[in-house]
C-alpha cells in the first residue's frame, strides 16, 4: 500500500512539475536577441495555460496550447545591456542581464569548433584583454537525432567575454565578435553550434532536400530504428577488432626510470618512421632521450611541447606519466610537474601509437620545453624500439560505409540547430568542407541546398551568409595537378551566385602540416569585414580579394581582368605572379608567365603554349605562397576557365533543357548593365546588333571586348526594317517598312551588317534575328534566300520546342517587357521539365528602350540559371545552333 501511494504522489508532482512554465535554454540569463526587429520569446507551461511576460515596465499574455508550447512577440528593440525578464505562471522565472545586439549562428566542423584555448599560445595578449561582457558566447555541445526535430538543446548556456571564460569560446568566432563589437560597439550573440569530422549533409534539415531524392530515402530509412540497429551492429561487426596488447615496453617498463635500453635505434625527431627505416608499420613505437636541465629550473613548473603526434601519445618525464592525447590533431602540450625535473640528467620516454598512415612525429610543428622565456630544444636526435606490430586488419566485406549517427543527413540539423529556430539573427557563418573533400561534385549543390534551407526556415531570404573557404594544406605540388580541395573552394566560391554571400578566401592562412591551422584571426577579420559591407551594408568596406570578371585572348597571350581590385591588383613580395597555369584545347596545363599589366589586369603566356584557351589560378591542395592580392591586401580566390565537361553526344549536351539569352538593337545598357552581369556569373549572351545604331557605331572596342569574351555578335539588319501595315507598327519609318523592300535590299543590307560585324569580331559565321519578327518582303520570305550565311535565325513567337522538334531557321522566343524575376524564372522551370529550349528576348534591361525589364527581375533569372547550371545548358544562340546542327546530322 506504501508502494501504491508514492507512486500516485510522485505522478501528482511529475504532473505539477511539468505544468510549471519553463524556457528553452536560449532564453536565459546573459542572452542576447537581435536588435531592431520584434523577437520572439518562448517556452512551455501546462496546457491552456496564461503566461506573463513583463518587460521594461509592460506585460504581454500568452496562453499554451494543447502541447503547452507559448510565444510571445517583444516589438523592436535598440541596441542595449542589463535589461530583466520576468515570465510568469505558475511559477516565475527572472532571466538578468539581457542584452540587445546582434546574434550570428555560427556553425561548421571542427575548425568552427576550435577553441581559444587551441591558440593560446599564439594570441596571449588577446586572451589577456580579452575583457568584453558585452560579447556572449552560447557553445552547443554535440547531439543528434535521427527523428526529428528537437524542441531544445540538452545543455548550454551563455556566457560572457573574460580571460578566462574566453578560452572556451570558438577561436573563429571570437575573434570576428571582436571586430563587429570594436566596429560598432553593439552587443554580439554567439551561437556555436559545430561538430568536428562532420559532412555537409548533417547540418541541412529534411525540408532542406525536397531535390535530393536518394537523400530522402536514408532520412526515412534512418527513421526507422530497426534499420538504424542492424546498420549499426553491421558496422561494429565489420570494424577492425582493436589488437590485443603484447607491448614489449609496457610489460618491461620502457618507461623506467630503472630500465636499462638495449637494441635501441637513432631516430630523428620531428620526423615519421616510414621515412626512417620502419616500412609500413602500424603499431606502437617508444622514443627515449636525455636532456640536460639546469638547477634553475628545479622546483618550477616546466611547460612541454612536443608539436603532433600520429596517432596517439603517452608521455613520461623520469618514469611518471605526464599526460596522453588519443588521437592525432591536438597539439601536444604538457606541464611538467615543479617537483619531477632534477638538475642534469632527465630521461624522456614518449609511447606512440599508429594505426593507419605514416607514424611519428609531424613536421615544422614547435619541440621544446620552456620555463619562463628560457627554452631547451627537443628536436634532434632521440632512440627508438618497436613495443608492437599491429597485424593488418581483415575487413568483412561491407557495401555500406560505417554507421555513424553524426554523419547522417539532417541528424545535426535536428538537435543542434531546429531548437535554435525562433531567435532571430542578423546572419550565418559557414566553416566546413573539409570532411565532403573526397566528393567534391556533390559540395556544388548542397551548399546552396544549406543556404537556401537556412533562409527558408528564417523566413528571411536576405540573410547575410558567410562563407569560410578551405584553406591552404596537404604536400605542395611544384607542377600543375587536380586537386578536390580545389574543386570544394570551387564549389564554395558557387555560392557568391546567391544574394548576399560572401567567400573568406583563407589560401595564406592554412599549415601545410595540419588540417586545423592556428591563425584563426586573421579568419575573424576577413570575416567581419564581410560582415561590415554585406550585413552593415558599409560598401566602402572593401571585403573581397581579387575575383575574374572577364578572359579575353590576343594571338598566344591571354589578357585576365579582374573586379574587387580596390585601388589595384599588386604581388605583396615584388615577384612574378605564382600558381597561374595555362593550357590550350588539349587541357595540357603548364606555368604560365604572369605579369601585371594595369590596375586590374594580368597576362599570361608560355612559351609552350601558343594557342591558349584554358587557364588555372592557385588549382592546388596547397599553393604554398600566393602573391597574387588587391591594395586591401586580400588575397584572389583560386579560379579555372575549364570546370564544365558537356557531353556533345547528347541534346542539351547532357542537361535537361537549354536557355539561350538574346539582346536585341545594341543597346548602351547591353554593354553597362547586361555584359557585366553575365561576366559577373560566367554566363554568355548573344547581342543581336542593328549596324547603325547609336552604341553599335560608337562603342566598336567595347563590342570587341565583349565577343573576345564569349559573347555572340548576332546580325539584326543595318536598319531594323520592321512591316509596317500590321497593327501597332505605326511608328516605323516609311523608308524601313520591310513590305516594301525588295528582296535584293534586305539581302545588300544584311550582308552589310555581317561585314560590319566581322570587322569587330572576325568571324564568319554567326545567327541572325528576324527585326520585329518577321520575315517577308515584297516578293516573300527572304531567309532561305540567306541561309548559307547563318547558322541559325531566331523568330518571335512565344513557344518552347524539344530538340528534335528544331528548326534552325525559325527558332521561337519569349518577348520580355515589364516581367518580374520570378515569372521568367516560371518561364525556365517549364523548360526543364518539359526538356525544351528556352529563347529569351530582351531589348532594355533597366532603361533605354520602351519594351523593358528591370535590371532587379533579369539579376534574378540570371542567378536562377547560375544556380541551376547542372540541368539548364546556358550558351550563345550560335553555340546552341551548331550543337544542335551537329546532332540532327
Amino acid at each position: 500500500m506504501r508502494i501504491v501511494k508514492f507512486l500516485l504522489l510522485l505522478i501528482f508532482f511529475s504532473g505539477q512539475v511539468s505544468a510549471q512554465v519553463h524556457l528553452p535554454r536560449l532564453v536565459s540569463d546573459n542572452m542576447v536577441l537581435q536588435r531592431d526587429q520584434p523577437v520572439t520569446i518562448w517556452g512551455w507551461a501546462g496546457p491552456k495555460e496564461k503566461v506573463t511576460l513583463t518587460f521594461k515596465g509592460k506585460s504581454r499574455n500568452a496562453v499554451t496550447g494543447a502541447d503547452g508550447k507559448w510565444e510571445i512577440l517583444l516589438p523592436a528593440q535598440p541596441s542595449g545591456t542589463g535589461f530583466e525578464m520576468l515570465v510568469k505562471g505558475k511559477n516565475q522565472i527572472k532571466i538578468k542581464n539581457i542584452a540587445f545586439g546582434d546574434v550570428w549562428l555560427c556553425n561548421g566542423q571542427s575548425n568552427m569548433v576550435i577553441k581559444m584555448e587551441r591558440v593560446k599560445e599564439r594570441f596571449p595578449d588577446d586572451i589577456a584583454n580579452a575583457s568584453y561582457p558585452d560579447i556572449r558566447n552560447f557553445f552547443i555541445p554535440t547531439s543528434t537525432d535521427l527523428n526529428g526535430p528537437q524542441q531544445d538543446f540538452p545543455n548550454a548556456e551563455w556566457k560572457a567575454v573574460s580571460p578566462g571564460e574566453v578560452l572556451n569560446f570558438g577561436a573563429v568566432s571570437y575573434f570576428f565578435a571582436r571586430d563587429l563589437y570594436d566596429q560598432y560597439k553593439v552587443p554580439i550573440g554567439i551561437i556555436n553550434s559545430s561538430v568536428g569530422g562532420t559532412p555537409i549533409e548533417a547540418w541541412i534539415s529534411e525540408g532542406g532536400y525536397k531535390d535530393f531524392a536518394d537523400i530522402q530515402k536514408v532520412i526515412n530509412q534512418n527513421k526507422d530504428t530497426s534499420h538504424v540497429a542492424a546498420r549499426k551492429q553491421s558496422t561494429l561487426d565489420n570494424a577492425p577488432k582493436q589488437p590485443k596488447s603484447t607491448d614489449l615496453g609496457l610489460s618491461e617498463h620502457w618507461e623506467s626510470e630503472a630500465y636499462q635500453p638495449k637494441g635501441w635505434r637513432n631516430f630523428s625527431i620531428p620526423g615519421y618512421w616510414e621515412d626512417q627505416g620502419l616500412k609500413n608499420l602500424d603499431g606502437v613505437v617508444w622514443f627515449r632521450r636525455e636532456f640536460e636541465v639546469p638547477e634553475s629550473w628545479v622546483g618550477k613548473l616546466v611547460k612541454l611541447y612536443m608539436g603532433r603526434i600520429v596517432d596517439a601519445d603517452e608521455m613520461f618525464v623520469n618514469g611518471k606519466s605526464i599526460g596522453r592525447v588519443t588521437y592525432q590533431y591536438p597539439p601536444r602540450r604538457y606541464e611538467i610537474p615543479a617537483d619531477l625535473l632534477k638538475a642534469g640528467k632527465n630521461t624522456f620516454v614518449i609511447r606512440v601509437t599508429n594505426t593507419a598512415g605514416k607514424g611519428g612525429f609531424v613536421p615544422d610543428k614547435p619541440y621544446f620545453m620552456a620555463n619562463n622565456d628560457q627554452q631547451i630544444d627537443l628536436k634532434g636526435t632521440w632512440q627508438y624500439k618497436v613495443g608492437q606490430v599491429f597485424q593488418p586488419a581483415k575487413m568483412t566485406e561491407t557495401k555500406q560505409a560505417p554507421f555513424v549517427a553524426q554523419n547522417q543527413p539532417a541528424a545535426l540539423y535536428n538537435a543542434m540547430i531546429a531548437p535554435a529556430m525562433p531567435m532571430k539573427l542578423k546572419g550565418f557563418l559557414w566553416y566546413q568542407g573539409e570532411s565532403n573533400v573526397d566528393h567534391p561534385d556533390a559540395y556544388k549543390t548542397l551548399l546552396p541546398a544549406l543556404i537556401h534551407d537556412r533562409r527558408r526556415l528564417w523566413k528571411d531570404e536576405d540573410l547575410p551568409f558567410l562563407v569560410v573557404q578551405l584553406p591552404n594544406f596537404q604536400d605542395i605540388d611544384y607542377t600543375p595537378a587536380e586537386s578536390n580541395m580545389a574543386l570544394v573552394r570551387e564549389a564554395q566560391n558557387s555560392a557568391l551566385t546567391l544574394k548576399n554571400t560572401a567567400v573568406i578566401v583563407t589560401l595564406d592562412l592554412g599549415e601545410w602540416n595540419d588540417i586545423h591551422p592556428l591563425n584563426k584571426k586573421d579568419i575573424g577579420k576577413r570575416l567581419a569585414l564581410s560582415a561590415r559591407n554585406i550585413a552593415y551594408r558599409d560598401k566602402s568596406v572593401t571585403h573581397s580579394g581579387p575575383t575574374l570578371k572577364s578572359q579575353s585572348i590576343v594571338g598566344d597571350k591571354t589578357l585576365l581582368t579582374f573586379d574587387n581590385v580596390a585601388d589595384g591588383i599588386k604581388s605583396t613580395d615584388g615577384e612574378a605572379l605564382r600558381w597561374f597555369a595555362i593550357a590550350d584545347d588539349d587541357r595540357n596545363f603548364v606555368w604560365a608567365n604572369a605579369k601585371i599589366v594595369g590596375k586590374d589586369q594580368v597576362e599570361l603566356s608560355s612559351e609552350t603554349v601558343r594557342t591558349p584557351k584554358y587557364i588555372r589560378y592557385a588549382w592546388q591542395d596547397n599553393p604554398e605562397g600566393i602573391n597574387f592580392y588587391n591594395s586591401a591586401n586580400l588575397p584572389a580566390s583560386p579560379f579555372r576557365t575549364d570546370g564544365e565537361q558537356l557531353d556533345d553526344t547528347k541534346p542539351w549536351k547532357g542537361k535537361k533543357s537549354a536557355v539561350v539569352l538574346t539582346y536585341d538593337d545594341a543597346l548602351h545598357v547591353h554593354l553597362d548593365n547586361v555584359i557585366p552581369a553575365l561576366d559577373s556569373l560566367s554566363l554568355k549572351g548573344s547581342f543581336y546588333l542593328t549596324a547603325s545604331s547609336d552604341a553599335a557605331r560608337n562603342r566598336i572596342k567595347d563590342w570587341r571586348v565583349a565577343a573576345a569574351n564569349g559573347h555572340e555578335l548576332g546580325n539584326h539588319t543595318l536598319y531594323h526594317p520592321c512591316d509596317a501595315t500590321g497593327p501597332g507598327m505605326s511608328w516605323v519609318k516609311p523608308e524601313y517598312d520591310l513590305s516594301k523592300y525588295s528582296l535584293g535590299r534586305i539581302q545588300d543590307e544584311i550582308r552589310m551588317c555581317n561585314a560590319f560585324l566581322k570587322s569587330i569580331d572576325g568571324l564568319d559565321k554567326r545567327t541572325f534575328a528576324f527585326t520585329c519578327g518577321h520575315k517577308k518582303v515584297a516578293e516573300g520570305e527572304f531567309i532561305q534566300t540567306l541561309s548559307d550565311e547563318f547558322i541559325a535565325a531566331r523568330a518571335v513567337r512565344h513557344e518552347m520546342r524539344r530538340f528534335d522538334e528544331q528548326k534552325l531557321m525559325d527558332i521561337d522566343c519569349y518577348s520580355m517587357v515589364e516581367q518580374s524575376g520570378q515569372e521568367m524564372i516560371e518561364l525556365v522551370k517549364q523548360a526543364q521539365q518539359s526538356g525544351t529550349l528556352l529563347v529569351f528576348l530582351f531589348h532594355g534591361v533597366g532603361g533605354e528602350h520602351a519594351l523593358n525589364v528591370s535590371s532587379q527581375a533579369h539579376s534574378e533569372l540570371l542567378h536562377y540559371l547560375k544556380e541551376n547550371e547542372k540541368e539548364i545548358y546556358v550558351d550563345t544562340m550560335r553555340n546552341v545552333a551548331e550543337h544542335i546542327q551537329r546532332m540532327q546530322k
